[in-house]
């Protein structure tokens, strides 16, 4: 059961619900086609468009919900202002963020796993060669890897595990980890291997060739974020640090010779507080995602 992000609703109730507005979600679906191919490689086991739908009733709750809290909250703290078009905006604003992530929230759940797979394949991979040189089988060795703290690149093993113990062929089981996995170093490793299998080659030597081309891709991927990180520190400092220096220093010169009601003064206060804050926040998510799935914690 899936719980949506910034959703006080419960999941059971947006299942529920979400077939009366089916339609609508079909119509929605079209300005995101790889939703579908998103929500495959996250492992949900949902309907692309029966996800759109509780998205939308999740929204409507949500814009309600907000509206109500802002506009008597403003009220009780602003009474002479015209608090509903503010709430109005406000609300309207965080529900269209909540959406968008809602949105692109099976991409999110995608990413963490293509991350927690491309983390340890390199070290998995040479644990393999090391079982390998050792006298011990492929598919002995990938048990082993599937039975180790390798996180969710054990789980993938798991499966290709489970599905030989079944009566699956072995080149057949790697193929269709291979096939429904997202991660594009994972599907090339699987894919070397059984090419290796099929020319009847050496599979220590080729795992040994992944390994160097992977530790190739490490090397461009730390050169890419750092170069990367420059222009996101610049970026950093002008709408954390300079424009909301430069927008209080404003906003003070001005009211010396503008009369401003006190009362709009602390509201656009604690909207540059949210502002930064909200920044804060984005440009720590946006450092960390930025960081190289190859490497290792």
């Amino acid at each position: 059961m899936i719980r949506l992000p910034y959703s006080f609703l419960p999941p059971p109730f947006l299942e529920k619900s979400s077939h009366k507005i089916i339609g609508v979600a079909k119509k929605v679906s079209k300005f995101y086609p790889n939703l579908k191919t998103d929500i495959r490689h996250a492992e949900w086991k949902i309907d692309a468009d029966q996800y759109l739908a509780m998205c939308i009733i999740s929204n409507i709750f949500l814009f309600v919900f907000l509206f109500l809290i802002v506009s008597s909250t403003i009220y009780k703290l602003f009474p002479e202002q015209n608090f509903v078009i503010f709430a109005l905006i406000a609300a309207l604003l965080i529900t269209l963020f909540a959406f968008l992530q809602q949105f692109i929230y099976p991409k999110i759940i995608a990413a963490r796993r293509v991350r927690g797979i491309e983390r340890n394949l390199m070290s998995a991979l040479q644990n393999m060669v090391v079982q390998m040189n050792s006298g011990v089988p492929l598919f002995d060795s990938i048990q082993n890897i599937a039975n180790s703290n390798y996180g969710a690149l054990a789980l993938e093993f798991k499966k290709a595990v489970r599905m030989i113990n079944s009566g699956e062929d072995f080149e057949t089981a790697l193929e269709k980890i291979a096939e429904n996995n997202p991660s594009l170093y994972f599907r090339r490793s699987i894919w070397q291997i059984l090419n290796g299998l099929k020319a009847g080659g050496d599979i220590t030597r080729v795992i040994e060739g992944i390994i160097n081309s992977i530790a190739e891709e490490q090397i461009l991927q730390i050169q890419k974020y750092g170069s990367q990180l420059n222009p996101i520190a610049m970026f950093y400092m002008l709408v954390a640090v300079i424009m909301p220096s430069l927008g209080i220093t404003f906003i003070i010169v001005l009211s010396s010779f503008i009369s401003i009601p006190p009362g709009l003064i602390q509201l656009i206060f604690w909207m540059l507080f949210a502002m930064v804050f909200f920044f804060q926040i984005m440009f720590l998510g946006l450092i960390k995602s930025k960081r190289p799935n190859l490497l290792s914690d």
